[in-house]
């Protein structure tokens, strides 16, 4: 008895073939805008290391957001720089701080139709730079730093954030916060903890949109270095144990295997963060006319869905939300042109 040769290639044939043997999907669902909004200006500031991105002000973030909904992107990550930074970063835990009001624009205008996550963390506020509360030799100070933390999260739950994303990579941080939200009536706000945060090269564009980069040294000293992967479990297995609901990776793309390897162990949802670095390059390659942009960022954003992330953070995010409302949920990258 013979037995047929196996032609995996039956189901790729045509465009509706591979829709229907695809493996993994995207929806706009999936998708975060991060959105920069800036106290101290009085027009939109478009970013040059970021093309179609600005910093808003807090007049134009509810057109931005309404834009967004508008192609089916309801969810954001809010990053707020400050008209007054200080060595503590106290601008953070102002109730009427940049991200607080902000927060308060885009709650009143469009009500739960959007679900408002608040990056928490010192560096766009402090006047060093560093993402804490710095020690007379320079060195972050790990403990003032998570109580400075705690203060900006309840801040920013009373102005009703959902979700409140500790980004600082400080031991105990997500422990910190679920206590102080708890304890000020506010156990219904998530924690999207960033859990594997890299000292990547990536982030040269998000510092210049969040105006925060160090003004001495780096960030080594308490984001994880690229070696390491086991590590990357360790933080995110501590960060599950105090209180967060989401576990982060950063950057995505090339942290593929650390995406993977928390998303089979964790039992909490993953999100990778596809960079300002690496959304700058597809853009980049695309212009050159080394690739199709398109495809690259539908490739890219499967990637992290196939590696097992369900919440995908972009700068595409808005890209891609009208991607799949003019062109259908994507199964697979558009079709080649060779």
């Amino acid at each position: 008895m013979s037995f047929p040769i196996e032609r995996p290639r039956r189901l790729r044939r045509t465009a509706l073939h591979r829709e229907l043997a695809a493996e993994h999907r995207l929806h706009p669902g999936d998708f975060v805008a991060p959105l920069f909004v800036r106290e101290d200006i009085a027009a939109p500031v478009p970013l040059t290391l970021l093309a179609g991105h600005q910093q808003e002000t807090l007049e134009s973030i509810t057109s931005r957001v309404e834009a967004l909904l508008t192609v089916g992107c309801t969810k954001v990550l809010l990053f707020g720089i400050p008209a007054r930074k200080d060595a503590e970063g106290s601008e953070a835990w102002n109730d009427a701080g940049i991200v607080q009001e902000a927060v308060r624009r885009i709650r009143a205008r469009f009500g739960h139709d959007v679900l408002i996550i608040t990056d928490c963390c010192l560096d766009e506020f402090t006047s060093h730079g560093h993402c804490g509360i710095l020690t007379e030799t320079g060195d972050v100070d790990n403990d003032a730093t998570i109580l400075s933390y705690a203060k900006a999260a309840v801040s920013q739950a009373k102005a009703g954030a959902d979700i409140i994303a500790p980004s600082g990579m400080m031991d105990g941080q997500v422990g910190a916060i679920r206590e102080a939200l708890d304890e000020h009536g506010f156990a219904d706000v998530a924690i999207l903890a960033y859990s594997a945060k890299y000292a990547s090269c990536l982030y040269g564009p998000f510092r210049e949109a969040a105006d925060c980069a160090p003004q001495f040294g780096d960030r080594s000293g308490y984001q994880m270095q690229p070696a390491n992967a086991i590590e990357a479990l360790r933080e995110a297995r501590l960060d599950a144990e105090e209180g967060a609901d989401m576990l982060m990776v950063k950057p995505a793309l090339w942290y593929l295997d650390i995406i993977a390897a928390l998303a089979h162990e964790s039992e909490l949802p993953v999100a990778a963060y596809l960079v300002s670095g690496e959304c700058a390059m597809i853009h980049d390659g695309g212009a050159r006319g080394l690739f199709s942009e398109e495809r690259a960022m539908v490739e890219a954003h499967l990637a992290l869905k196939r590696a097992g992330a369900t919440i995908l953070i972009s700068y595409y995010a808005g890209a891609m939300c009208e991607y799949l409302a003019t062109k259908g949920t994507a199964a697979h990258v558009p079709q080649a042109v060779h």
